[in-house]
């Protein structure tokens, strides 16, 4: 079953963020805790979840994603802070 999601990674607040999308969210974080993504997030060690949303479809999600990435950092900072005011890593929330 596909479930389209955007998320957002940080290392800190104030360091680096990344943005992705996936069908299966608990999976593709895992993959990114356990660096087996090669790429910016383990270049970085990006490795915390401070944001997620689910979309209805996989195009939906990309096209959120693709949105996202153009924005400048304020507005990363402030879509995130809204939900998860502390950067708190959400992993313990999506896996239960």
């Amino acid at each position: 079953m596909i479930e389209p999601y955007v998320y957002i990674l940080a290392r800190k607040k104030d360091v680096a963020l990344y943005i992705g999308v996936t069908s299966n969210l608990i999976e593709r974080i895992w993959q990114h805790k356990n660096n087996v993504v090669a790429g910016h997030t383990k270049k970085y060690n990006i490795k915390d979840l401070v944001y997620f949303e689910q979309h209805l479809t996989m195009d939906a999600a990309i096209t959120r994603e693709k949105q996202m990435k153009k924005w400048n950092r304020e507005w990363k900072v402030n879509l995130i802070e809204k939900s998860n005011p502390n950067w708190l890593d959400l992993w313990s929330q999506i896996t239960g």
